[in-house]
Protein backbone atom coordinates (compact mmCIF):
# COMPACT_ATOMS: atom_id res chain seq x y z
CA UNK A 1 0.00 0.00 0.00
CA UNK A 2 2.73 2.37 0.59
CA UNK A 3 0.65 5.71 1.44
CA UNK A 4 0.42 5.29 5.45
CA UNK A 5 -3.05 4.25 5.78
CA UNK A 6 -2.17 0.62 5.76
CA UNK A 7 -2.83 -0.26 9.33
CA UNK A 8 -6.31 1.96 8.75
CA UNK A 9 -7.44 -0.07 6.01
CA UNK A 10 -6.47 -3.34 7.98
CA UNK A 11 -8.16 -2.41 11.10
CA UNK A 12 -11.25 -1.77 8.99
CA UNK A 13 -10.79 -4.92 7.22
CA UNK A 14 -10.63 -6.83 10.86
CA UNK A 15 -13.97 -5.74 11.27
CA UNK A 16 -15.92 -7.79 8.49
CA UNK A 17 -16.72 -10.65 9.92
CA UNK A 18 -17.90 -14.00 8.33
CA UNK A 19 -21.88 -13.85 8.31
CA UNK A 20 -21.55 -17.46 9.32
CA UNK A 21 -18.98 -17.17 11.62
CA UNK A 22 -18.65 -13.50 13.63
CA UNK A 23 -16.08 -14.44 15.65
CA UNK A 24 -13.50 -14.18 13.14
CA UNK A 25 -12.72 -12.22 10.60
CA UNK A 26 -12.01 -12.31 6.58
CA UNK A 27 -8.53 -11.69 7.49
CA UNK A 28 -8.33 -14.26 9.90
CA UNK A 29 -10.11 -16.59 6.68
CA UNK A 30 -7.35 -15.59 5.00
CA UNK A 31 -9.88 -14.50 2.43
CA UNK A 32 -7.72 -11.25 1.70
CA UNK A 33 -5.34 -11.11 -0.90
CA UNK A 34 -4.16 -7.59 -1.16
CA UNK A 35 -5.44 -4.08 -0.50
CA UNK A 36 -3.87 -1.24 -1.81
CA UNK A 37 -4.80 2.39 -1.70
CA UNK A 38 -4.25 5.04 -4.47
CA UNK A 39 -5.16 8.88 -3.19
CA UNK A 40 -8.84 8.11 -1.85
CA UNK A 41 -9.39 5.19 -3.47
CA UNK A 42 -9.18 1.53 -2.08
CA UNK A 43 -8.83 -1.46 -3.91
CA UNK A 44 -9.21 -5.01 -1.85
CA UNK A 45 -8.64 -8.11 -3.86
CA UNK A 46 -10.41 -10.89 -1.86
CA UNK A 47 -10.46 -15.30 -2.79
CA UNK A 48 -13.96 -16.23 -1.53
CA UNK A 49 -13.16 -19.07 0.70
CA UNK A 50 -15.63 -21.25 -1.96
CA UNK A 51 -16.66 -19.82 -5.43
CA UNK A 52 -20.56 -20.12 -5.13
CA UNK A 53 -20.84 -18.48 -1.28
CA UNK A 54 -24.32 -17.31 -1.13
CA UNK A 55 -22.92 -14.19 1.30
CA UNK A 56 -20.25 -12.61 -1.16
CA UNK A 57 -22.99 -9.50 -1.68
CA UNK A 58 -22.64 -9.10 1.73
CA UNK A 59 -19.00 -9.01 2.31
CA UNK A 60 -18.43 -6.67 -0.61
CA UNK A 61 -20.69 -4.43 1.55
CA UNK A 62 -19.45 -5.03 4.81
CA UNK A 63 -16.01 -4.32 3.31
CA UNK A 64 -17.23 -1.03 1.36
CA UNK A 65 -19.11 0.42 4.57
CA UNK A 66 -16.04 -0.44 6.66
CA UNK A 67 -13.54 1.34 4.28
CA UNK A 68 -15.40 4.09 3.46
CA UNK A 69 -15.28 5.23 7.27
CA UNK A 70 -12.01 5.83 6.98
CA UNK A 71 -11.24 9.55 6.45
CA UNK A 72 -9.80 10.69 2.95
CA UNK A 73 -11.79 7.22 1.36
CA UNK A 74 -14.08 7.91 -1.15
CA UNK A 75 -14.12 5.11 -2.80
CA UNK A 76 -13.61 1.35 -2.66
CA UNK A 77 -13.49 -1.75 -5.17
CA UNK A 78 -13.77 -5.23 -3.95
CA UNK A 79 -13.13 -7.73 -6.60
CA UNK A 80 -13.17 -11.14 -6.17
CA UNK A 81 -11.27 -13.96 -7.74
CA UNK A 82 -10.60 -17.49 -7.93
CA UNK A 83 -6.87 -17.30 -8.40
CA UNK A 84 -5.06 -17.94 -6.37
CA UNK A 85 -7.84 -20.77 -4.63
CA UNK A 86 -8.96 -20.01 -1.42
CA UNK A 87 -7.57 -23.33 1.21
CA UNK A 88 -8.29 -23.76 4.63
CA UNK A 89 -4.81 -23.64 5.28
CA UNK A 90 -4.47 -19.75 4.66
CA UNK A 91 -7.05 -19.72 8.58
CA UNK A 92 -4.44 -17.55 10.67
CA UNK A 93 -3.43 -19.19 13.86
CA UNK A 94 -5.63 -16.67 15.71
CA UNK A 95 -8.38 -17.79 13.12
CA UNK A 96 -8.32 -21.10 14.04
CA UNK A 97 -7.96 -20.07 17.37
CA UNK A 98 -10.75 -18.14 17.54
CA UNK A 99 -13.23 -20.99 15.44
CA UNK A 100 -12.35 -23.46 18.35
CA UNK A 101 -14.01 -20.72 20.96
CA UNK A 102 -16.75 -20.26 18.82
CA UNK A 103 -17.35 -24.60 18.90
CA UNK A 104 -16.33 -25.00 15.44
CA UNK A 105 -13.40 -27.10 14.83
CA UNK A 106 -10.61 -25.94 12.69
CA UNK A 107 -9.81 -27.76 10.01
CA UNK A 108 -6.90 -29.81 9.43
CA UNK A 109 -3.95 -28.87 7.72
CA UNK A 110 -3.82 -30.36 3.94
CA UNK A 111 -0.33 -32.00 4.59
CA UNK A 112 -1.94 -33.95 7.20
CA UNK A 113 -1.53 -37.73 5.79
CA UNK A 114 -5.31 -37.80 5.25
CA UNK A 115 -7.40 -34.48 5.65
CA UNK A 116 -10.13 -35.48 4.55
CA UNK A 117 -10.38 -38.37 6.71
CA UNK A 118 -8.58 -36.68 9.63
CA UNK A 119 -11.40 -36.28 12.82
CA UNK A 120 -10.77 -32.91 14.18
CA UNK A 121 -9.80 -32.38 18.04
CA UNK A 122 -12.86 -31.41 19.86
CA UNK A 123 -13.36 -27.95 20.43
CA UNK A 124 -15.24 -28.40 24.01
CA UNK A 125 -12.88 -30.81 25.27
CA UNK A 126 -9.84 -30.65 23.11
CA UNK A 127 -10.21 -35.03 23.00
CA UNK A 128 -9.12 -36.70 19.65
CA UNK A 129 -11.61 -39.00 20.38
CA UNK A 130 -14.72 -38.12 17.79
CA UNK A 131 -16.27 -39.10 14.81
CA UNK A 132 -17.60 -38.32 11.54
CA UNK A 133 -21.37 -38.61 12.53
CA UNK A 134 -22.58 -36.14 9.28
CA UNK A 135 -19.95 -34.99 5.99
CA UNK A 136 -22.48 -32.35 5.18
CA UNK A 137 -22.73 -29.69 7.76
CA UNK A 138 -24.83 -27.06 7.50
CA UNK A 139 -22.61 -25.05 5.27
CA UNK A 140 -20.14 -26.85 2.13
CA UNK A 141 -17.36 -26.08 3.78
CA UNK A 142 -18.37 -27.91 7.63
CA UNK A 143 -19.21 -31.07 8.62
CA UNK A 144 -20.70 -32.32 11.57
CA UNK A 145 -18.59 -34.66 14.67
CA UNK A 146 -19.55 -36.44 17.74
CA UNK A 147 -16.94 -36.44 20.88
CA UNK A 148 -16.83 -39.82 22.35
CA UNK A 149 -15.01 -38.14 25.25
CA UNK A 150 -17.61 -35.62 26.12
CA UNK A 151 -20.18 -36.96 24.19
CA UNK A 152 -21.12 -33.79 22.20
CA UNK A 153 -21.99 -32.95 18.63
CA UNK A 154 -19.97 -30.21 17.21
CA UNK A 155 -18.79 -28.98 13.92
CA UNK A 156 -15.04 -28.75 12.20
CA UNK A 157 -14.76 -26.84 9.15
CA UNK A 158 -13.45 -29.68 6.39
CA UNK A 159 -9.95 -29.31 4.58
CA UNK A 160 -9.89 -27.70 1.15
Amino acid sequence: MGNGRETEVMRALQEVKDPEIPAVSILELGMVNQATVTGHHVRVEVTPTFVGCPALDWIHGQIVEHLKKIPGIEEVEVVFVIDPPWTSDRITLEGRRKLESFGIAPPPKTEDPDPLNTVPRCPYCGADQGEVKNLFGPTACRSIYYCKHCRQPFEGMKAV
